[in-house]
């Protein structure tokens, strides 16, 4: 038998007849026949199937039992077979954390390329946040206008409640003799009385200088070794921060609440926040090592911990609790369990629910639509804490009355969905529940800090909410004059870009241009599923592999097809054997050999 072809003989599978056919490799080959003639059974579950099976028996017996046991197809025999992959019309996913950036495996280059070239920033106000050394802390302090006047600070406490005597006394333990509060210095020997229910910042004042730039090598070296000693101080007591606030030789508030006037300083208010950690100096926000799994929602390092990277959360809605609003509570407007109106009278969740309508004046009788939004809070929310009477009469006839928090429909609904063991309670609940983005990352799945990095002036977050086509245009400016990466970066992001514009321009020649990275693997049609597939497998660039697919061109625009068939022709080329069933009349013609 010529080694240039796969012999099928004797095919029996479904309505196939014992075919016998010849089918050329590293070819591009259509199956093409009416609907119903066997082309399916004769690729996928004739060819396909044995190509599957056989490289299944090449697997240890370990390996073999997660994959389990494959039936042979009704076949005599098949020679010439090649490892065979399928891409068919089936949906790529359901599970929700899959996206086309993760199915195409882009996403994973782009966490490489943001974990390598990526500028952190803090989350809170945006400032780029970068590790400097005390030596380089001490340049651009020196870097001032010569005769500046600046506080050297030790950041102490920002923005958090307390009166904070201990930490005065702690303070003046180092041997520190001023503080700076709220922007005003005082001397530790004074009383400092602040209000303990609002926000304080509280620095120690390490060192006040004035900037020079003497001529003197002496004197220069004399005036740095000060201000590294300062910097340094400041650094250990302020725990890796330091702030340098620059003063105007006028006045500053120096001593106690009364504002004691010193005529040499006035305290501006422009300070200069510095860190020798991945931190902000401003808010205390510390940041974690830049890694390829901070980008990634599948793991904790990366994930919205409020909805573990799924961008939204199942939580109670109103509209599934209370379907008919033009009916009042007593006549059961509340379709939960449990809350249905007078016919749970010997229930506790409704007692309590009349408890708090009366404790709020809410008439239960007037149509729901008619209640005050305020009013209608409380019956879905809550007291928030406020104790209310509650009257319950037990089912025995037994009556208590007593004083509780009424949680309200939705809190005790959710609350009883965390807690429970039972799966039928679990069920129900669900039923009054629906898919509502995080309120903590607005369905961005990915923590804070993830998304303040930037390359090129863009998060991740953006760049997979791109089309693929522009998200393309992104990646080429990289390695462009008008890139913002510096040499060094390019250098080390260059094959992870090649590797993205790569990947990005399959899914182009496939006509995928419109999609989005971060479109649910779930959401695609058929014909995109199977085209993404068939991107991914051109990029990894395998050889003298069977792939069978089927009927690709569905859905395509005439300009796509031409697309798709280049990308076909490329994984011929690169030494496989295309099987396609199609009734498509482009693709019939282009192909190599045709089946009919």
């Amino acid at each position: 038998m010529p080694a240039n072809v796969i012999r099928v003989v004797g095919a029996r599978v479904h309505n196939l007849k014992n075919i016998t056919v010849e089918i050329p490799r590293d070819k591009f080959v259509v199956i093409t026949c009416l609907s119903g003639s066997g082309k399916s059974s004769l690729a996928f579950d004739t060819i396909f199937a044995e190509g599957q099976r056989r490289y299944v028996e090449s697997l240890s017996a370990y390996a073999r039992q997660f994959l389990g046991q494959m039936d042979k197809p009704d076949v005599d025999y098949i020679d010439g077979l090649s490892p065979a992959v399928s891409i068919d019309q089936k949906g790529t996913s359901h599970n929700p954390r899959s996206t086309v950036g993760t199915v195409t495996e882009i996403y994973d280059y782009l966490r490489l390329l943001f974990a390598r070239a990526g500028i952190p920033h803090c989350p809170i106000c945006g400032r780029e946040v970068v590790r400097q050394s005390a030596q380089e802390i001490v340049d651009a302090i020196e870097s001032l206008p010569d005769g500046s006047r600046i506080l050297v600070l030790a950041p102490v406490i920002r923005g958090r409640k307390g009166t904070y005597q201990a930490v005065f006394e702690e303070i003046r333990k180092a041997g520190f003799v001023r503080a700076r509060v709220d922007g005003t210095v005082y001397s530790l020997d004074d009383e400092i009385n602040l209000d303990r229910y609002k926000q304080h910042n509280i620095d120690s004042v390490v060192d006040r200088l004035v900037i020079s730039h003497p001529e003197s090598e002496e004197e220069k070296k004399a005036a740095r070794t000060r201000l590294t000693d300062s910097v340094e101080t400041a650094l250990k007591f302020g725990e890796g921060y330091v702030t340098v606030s620059i003063l105007d030789a006028r006045e500053s508030k120096i001593g106690n609440r009364k504002s004691e006037t010193n005529p040499d300083f006035r305290i501006s208010s422009s300070d200069l926040h510095f860190s020798e950690n991945l931190s902000c100096p401003e808010h205390g926000i510390s940041l974690p090592e830049i890694e390829p799994r901070t980008f990634s929602f599948n793991t904790p390092h990366g994930a919205c911990p409020e909805c573990q990277g799924l961008g939204n959360k199942l939580e109670i809605d109103p509209e599934l609790l209370i379907p008919d609003k033009e009916i009042s509570f007593n006549e059961g407007a509340i379709v939960a369990m449990e809350w249905s109106g007078p016919k749970e009278e010997g229930g506790y969740y409704w007692q309590s629910l009349v408890g708090a309508a009366k404790a709020f004046d809410i008439d239960l009788d007037v149509p729901v639509q008619e209640i005050p939004k305020d009013k209608l809070d409380i019956i879905l929310y809550g007291t928030k804490g406020r104790e209310i009477p509650i009257k319950y009469k037990s089912a025995k006839g037994h009556e208590f009355t007593f004083a509780r928090d009424f949680e309200g429909v939705v809190g005790n609904l959710e609350r009883r969905y965390r807690e429970t063991n039972s799966e039928y309670i679990r069920e129900k609940i669900t039923e009054y529940m629906s898919d509502k983005p995080c309120p903590t990352c607005k369905g961005k799945r990915l923590r804070p800090e993830a998304i303040a990095v930037t390359v090129n002036g863009a998060n991740i977050i953006e760049v997979t909410s791109w089309p693929i086509l522009k998200t393309l245009d992104w990646v080429g400016e990289l390695s462009g004059k008008k890139s913002a990466l510096t040499n060094r970066q390019k250098a080390i992001a260059e094959r992870v870009i090649k590797e993205i514009k790569s990947r990005l321009g399959f899914l182009v020649d496939v006509g995928l241009d419109y999609l989005t990275l971060n479109r649910s693997a779930g959401s695609l049609s058929g014909g995109e599923a199977q085209r993404i597939r068939l991107a991914t497998q051109v990029g990894s660039r395998l050889v003298g592999v069977l792939y069978v697919l089927d009927e690709p061109s569905i859905g395509l625009h005439p300009r796509d097809n031409t697309r798709l068939l280049n990308t076909l022709k490329g994984l011929r080329d690169l030494g496989n054997s295309v099987l396609v069933v199609e009734h498509n009349d482009e693709t019939i013609r282009v192909a190599d050999w045709i089946i009919d």
